[in-house]
């Protein structure tokens, strides 16, 4: 498999958030190993346990009384190697940017018999992405400023990651 890009900006030691996913069967081709799309699903799905869990803004909260949305505007993502059914993986997430209304991640994922915090290796790192989320509300045409709240927590966030306090 090719060689993996590095991110855009050095990563902090630890990331901001760290999400777990089983590799069940609806996740795999019929050879038992990750058809590449599923991969997004569990990606999305950490980000929304992310912004539930650490943030507090869950994504019916955002979708329904904020009538607002946070979709994915880019993503690029290289692939090192295969996963395999009932392996676990670690999504390790880390904000590498927070603009007036988008967001920068970069999210890797790996597995192996390495504890869910540890750092990913060439060894064990399945793949990586960065991606960019933009904030947009109901009505509004094109993204709008992340709202004060969302924006503190984010910030926060950010803050924990930087010093290592995740």
């Amino acid at each position: 498999m090719k060689n993996s890009k590095q991110p855009a900006v050095p990563l902090p030691e630890k990331p901001a958030f760290i999400c777990l996913h089983k590799v069940g069967f609806a996740h795999c081709d019929p050879a038992g190993i990750v058809f590449y799309p599923r991969y997004f699903e569990m990606v999305n799905a950490t980000v929304e346990e992310w912004f539930e869990a650490r943030l507090g803004f869950g994504f019916a909260r955002i979708h329904g009384a904020m009538e607002a949305a946070v979709p994915t505007a880019s993503i690029n993502v290289d692939f090192m190697q295969p996963s395999r059914l009932g392996e676990v993986l670690h999504f390790h997430l880390y904000v590498t940017r927070l603009g007036r209304s988008s967001l920068d991640v970069h999210i890797r994922a790996g597995g192996g018999d390495a504890a869910a915090d540890a750092p990913l290796t060439a060894a064990t790192t399945r793949f990586q992405m960065n991606a960019t989320l933009v904030f947009t509300k109901k009505g509004v045409t094109g993204s709008a400023p992340w709202p004060d709240d969302l924006r503190a927590a984010l910030e926060r966030e950010i803050t924990k990651q930087d010093q290592h306090d995740t």
